[in-house]
């Protein structure tokens, strides 16, 4: 295993990170958190031409045709940034389900406009229950041909408001069902919810909405297996980026700051906190890119499900402490919304939450280790 970047990723990174620094200032970010929509449409397009969405897209349906850790290493540039928008819901919750499960015909209707930046999607999974496996997936489905019909509410959807289409996991009698469902349809609903992150999650009523089949009735499960491992694995890459920033800031911090006639930097407590921070970041960003190893070059199930799970439980916790240690050395300012340190503080809590926290993922490991 060769975690050191290859030329391309490295001319990836290099690229994202101008472009963001130039596109995706702190300013924007702020914006968009009063954003009835959440995003903004010009930098949407602009990533779309930058081939961004179109990534893991196949070239034959327009895309560039990159593996998973390539897009991993976008997304640590994306947690630098605090890129806002509907790009993982996209790409992890729509483009990564649509190539594991997509008819010939459905990939040829929905790739290329997910790769040209023209179609919005996200993922509709978690329901009231909170439960990211298979037994929270209780929302009705009703299948006859190549179409489906589903019933139930979806909660902490992100990004339904603005996406074009849904990809929901719902129930049948043969077991978990998936279908690719338009959002312009009186059978959805869509409500944001309030959240610390500012961000656009959603709540989403079902009411005898009608999509098309993805896959096959009943094997919607494991054709999900793939993506969540995926989606994961993207939150743990934004989770190291963020933290990464967090812990530049913060030092840049510690040296310029002066109190009792000298900078903070130089007092131990101070000192301590910044060597706890790198380790953090360093240790989240070895453990992210191993678990992306294993799911780009096809490790064996096993091997690769502990090691996202570890990978989860690992960064979110490392990067909470990271993102406490960051508002500490900026003492009362790093708890104000003036100041840039705590976008990071807030970003990171959703980031930790999603498809299961610290606790959630060492069950899983545990399970696994057979105790």
């Amino acid at each position: 295993m060769d975690l050191g970047l290859n030329e391309q990723q490295e001319l990836l990174k290099n690229a994202a990170r101008d472009f963001l620094e130039n596109e995706c200032p702190e300013t924007l970010v702020r914006e968009m958190e009063e954003d009835e929509k959440g995003y903004s449409s010009q930098l949407w397009q602009k990533m779309a031409e930058q081939g961004w969405q179109g990534l893991l897209v196949p070239e034959e349906h327009g895309g560039a045709g990159f593996d998973f850790l390539d897009l991993c290493v976008l997304l640590e540039e994306f947690g630098r940034a605090l890129v806002p928008g509907p790009f993982m819901s996209t790409v992890l919750g729509g483009a990564v389900p649509l190539i594991v499960a997509g008819s010939d015909d459905q990939k040829k209707e929905f790739l290329p406009k997910i790769a040209s930046g023209d179609l919005i999607f996200t993922l509709a999974l978690t329901e009231p229950s909170a439960r990211f496996d298979e037994q929270g997936v209780q929302a009705k489905a009703a299948v006859r041909g190549k179409d489906v019909t589903f019933n139930g509410t979806k909660l902490f959807v992100p990004d339904a408001n603005v996406a074009d289409y849904l990809i929901v996991a719902g129930r049948t009698s043969k077991g978990v069902t998936l279908g690719i469902v338009a959002t312009d349809q009186p059978g959805v609903q869509v409500t944001q919810l309030q959240t610390i992150a500012r961000d656009k999650q959603c709540e989403v009523k079902l009411n005898d909405a009608k999509g098309q089949l993805l896959g096959a009735d009943g094997k919607g499960w494991d054709l999900l297996k793939p993506v969540i491992q995926r989606y994961t694995v993207a939150e743990c890459a934004y989770l190291v980026g963020l933290s990464q920033m967090d812990f530049e800031i913060s030092v840049d911090y510690a040296k310029e700051r002066v109190q009792f006639g000298r900078p903070i930097g130089s007092f131990q407590a101070i000192q301590h906190k910044c060597a706890d921070m790198v380790t953090d970041v360093d240790g989240s960003r070895f453990i992210m890119y191993k678990a992306a190893w294993s799911i780009a070059t096809d490790q064996p199930a096993d091997e690769t499900q502990m090691a996202v799970n570890m990978a989860k439980a690992w960064t979110s916790e490392a990067t909470r402490r990271v993102v406490a240690h960051g508002q500490q050395i900026h003492g009362g300012i790093g708890f104000t919304k003036d100041y840039k340190i705590q976008l990071y503080f807030r970003r990171q809590k959703r980031a930790e939450l999603a498809f299961g926290d610290a606790d959630y993922h060492r069950e899983l490991v545990a399970t696994q280790l057979g105790i």
